[in-house]
């Protein structure tokens, strides 16, 4: 499930036509190809990332395509300028509809007792605190409407351990899990929380641990993942959100979704999915 954005000339309604999405990380890489499928299928986005020139690219490529956007440069760690900017998307373009956290960074990379540990702290601040801070703005207006959707970007970083990436690794296993509980809390509210798995895609932050003297000493399996099964086309993780943001697959709130699963056939044996708490991450015994 998840397919091609839908096509104007062939009068089919936009999947995703009246809705608001917030995308963080939307720069570049996997951020920048979900606003633009989001776009495309109808839904005005907003787009933010710590670069103001970057996110304005995106914001422009988003417009060129004949959709809808606006840029902020924001720090999703930053408590006060997260809030400033869901605040803004609410006035200019009503409530938002759909937040997908994909803000994110890999580094450092190494032995537990030779990084830095303020860089350690500063890639939890973006990748667990930041996805906390943006849930917690959109919250607010989502459980008053009863309805929303919220996508965290994960990793299979979060259940596998690689090793030298234990700052990655913690907050993508946390990101998982916060996933479970937003997930939990908001279900009386009308909303649905999910974790992905976008998988191994060509971008700026696989590019680094590929090619970069710190990724080829601490991560020297990286580059052999492109062009083996596990790298995929970041178009992959952008279909995968947009049948998420549909609420096709709200029944499967709280799961660990990944873009080598098929929506349909899950969804085709949801009761054993939930009977057997399935697609959750839990200790084997």
């Amino acid at each position: 499930m998840g397919g091609q954005a839908s096509d104007a000339s062939s009068g089919e309604q936009p999947k995703l036509a009246g809705q608001v999405a917030v995308v963080t990380g939307a720069g570049r890489g996997l951020g920048r190809a979900m606003a633009l499928r989001l776009a495309a299928e109808g839904a005005h986005v907003a787009v933010a990332a710590r670069s103001g020139d970057q996110v304005a690219e995106t914001a422009r490529l988003v417009s060129e395509g004949g959709g809808r956007a606006t840029a902020f440069s924001v720090d999703v760690s930053d408590a006060g300028a997260v809030e400033q900017m869901i605040a803004q998307v609410e006035r200019d373009a009503g409530p938002v509809d759909l937040l997908v956290n994909n803000a994110a960074v890999i580094t450092p990379l190494g032995p537990v007792w030779e990084v830095a540990p303020e860089e350690w702290w500063r890639l939890m601040e973006i990748n667990v605190f930041g996805t906390f801070l943006c849930a917690r703005a959109v919250l607010a207006q989502m459980t008053t409407r009863g309805h929303g959707r919220i996508v965290n970007v994960a990793s299979g970083a979060g259940i596998e351990s690689p090793p030298y990436m234990s700052g990655y690794v913690a907050s993508k296993a946390a990101v998982i899990r916060l996933s479970e509980e937003l997930a939990a809390q908001t279900e009386p509210h009308g909303i649905a929380v999910f974790a992905i798995d976008p998988g191994w895609m060509s971008t700026s932050m696989t590019d680094y641990l590929a090619n970069s003297e710190q990724g080829l000493r601490w991560a020297p399996l990286a580059r052999s993942l492109f062009g083996s099964e596990a790298h995929v086309p970041v178009s992959r993780a952008a279909d995968l959100v947009v049948t998420l943001a549909t609420g096709l697959a709200d029944s499967l709130s709280g799961r660990f979704l990944t873009v080598w699963d098929d929506v349909d056939e899950l969804l085709g044996r949801r009761d054993q999915v939930l009977r057997e708490d399935l697609l959750r991450v839990r200790l084997r015994r």
